[in-house]
């Protein structure tokens, strides 16, 4: 079984609050995922975030490939970090750790994600060519929009 990684950090100008409120509303996740994915929630964002909450979320990952995606949240330490894992949906294994940490003049965002594409050794094959810059691009679009949202870290 192989597991692939994926880890990025942001620096932005804003409050360790105004970060952790943002980034644990489920429903801020549209903002942060790219429009051709589609991803539209179907259920569990009603409330503030916390652990042992289940999301249902409709997206797109691959064009003309619509799925579900159900995600639990497993651990949550307010204004540290939280987990979330897929129960089901597109990847064979998927875990993402959201790190926030207080910096001078704002905050670093940590993401730590691994996961695991279906299919065995095919899937192997199509990761580098497809899934892993896919996901990578999702990420810097993520990247993109807190920027456009919050601004640039001036340090």
């Amino acid at each position: 079984m192989k597991i692939y990684n994926i880890h990025q950090k942001q620096k932005l100008p804003i409050s360790l609050d105004d970060a952790w409120d943002f980034l644990c509303n489920p429903r801020n996740l549209s903002k942060l995922t790219p429009a051709e994915m589609n991803m539209t929630i179907i259920s569990g964002a009603d409330r503030p975030m916390y652990a042992g909450q289940v999301l249902q979320y409709s997206v797109t990952p691959l064009a003309g490939i619509k799925t579900k995606w159900v995600s639990e949240i497993t651990q949550y330490e307010h204004k540290k970090y939280f987990v979330d894992i897929q129960l089901y949906g597109p990847y064979a294994f998927w875990h993402h750790t959201h790190f926030v940490h207080e910096i001078e003049g704002g905050v670093e965002m940590e993401d730590l994600i691994s996961y695991k594409v279906p299919l065995g050794i095919l899937g192997q094959i199509v990761n580098p060519l497809i899934v892993k810059p896919k996901l990578e691009a999702t990420f810097n679009y993520r990247k993109e929009q807190m920027e456009a949202m919050f601004g640039t870290y001036k340090k």
